[in-house]
């Protein structure tokens, strides 16, 4: 039993969905698996194991930023997990990425600190798992699903970033920015497993209006079955 996720080895399956919000995991467990089991509730990381399509697969809360997401993600590893995909939400920086739509990332900018203090100063490129990458490609193309692929950032401080200082990193081809995928793609490569990320566009960093609600609802649910649909893919892989 780790710390932080109080589960057993056999309570998590190889094929994992990191939300960070422990809402939407519960969400993810009771919309899309069957014959569900809730395996941790400790400090509301929430995590329930079912199956989808025939195949088990664990939906794990990781919470908001670095820190969480990478404790979270070395007692996974060690519990059993061997791919595992990000699904969240990401404030776009490039103007042509509309709420609802997809992010698919290739790598993640690594403007953390929980990354940082990994590498200990070095300079590093935190990239998707390539088959995970390929896997979850192949489900947003085969969904009819808009989507973008490219890089994104991951940073710290949810409300330091001016609008201004966000778009400079549009310049070298930057999407958008969330706070989670750095160091799960690092720690993913540190320790043998796959990982990678598909997010939905919540809106553009600097927009004081909300999305409507329809439309991040219907971007989340089609991430959701993108990053499910590239499991089944990843299954005879791990």
């Amino acid at each position: 039993m780790a710390l932080h996720i109080r589960a057993n080895p056999g309570d998590i399956a190889p094929l994992v969905l990191l939300p960070g919000d422990p809402g939407r995991a519960e969400w993810i467990a009771e919309t899309f698996l069957e014959n569900i089991r809730t395996y941790n509730t400790y400090r509301a990381l929430l995590g329930f194991t079912g199956s989808y399509k025939g195949v088990e697969v664990s939906v794990q809360t990781s919470a908001m930023g670095g820190p969480s997401t990478a404790i979270v993600v070395e007692e996974i590893i060690k519990l059993g997990a061997r791919a595992i995909v990000r699904v969240g939400t990401t404030g776009g920086i490039d103007g042509s990425l509309e709420a609802g739509s997809l992010v698919i990332a290739q790598g993640a900018v690594p403007l953390d600190g929980t990354t940082r203090q990994y590498l200990g100063g070095r300079p590093y490129a935190p990239v998707a798992d390539w088959d995970v990458l390929e896997a979850l490609v192949g489900a947003a193309r085969e969904a009819g699903l808009k989507h973008t692929v490219g890089l994104i950032s991951t940073e710290d401080a949810f409300y330091a970033t001016s609008p201004e200082t966000a778009r400079e990193w549009a310049r070298f081809g930057v999407l958008s920015i969330e706070m989670e995928a750095a160091p799960l793609f690092l720690v993913a490569k540190m320790r043998g497993v796959r990982a990678g990320a598909v997010l939905t566009v919540s809106n553009q960093i600097g927009d004081s209006s909300f999305v409507d609600e329809r439309i991040l609802r219907a971007g989340v649910e089609n991430m959701t079955r993108v990053a499910l649909e590239a499991l089944l893919k990843l299954k005879d892989k791990i």
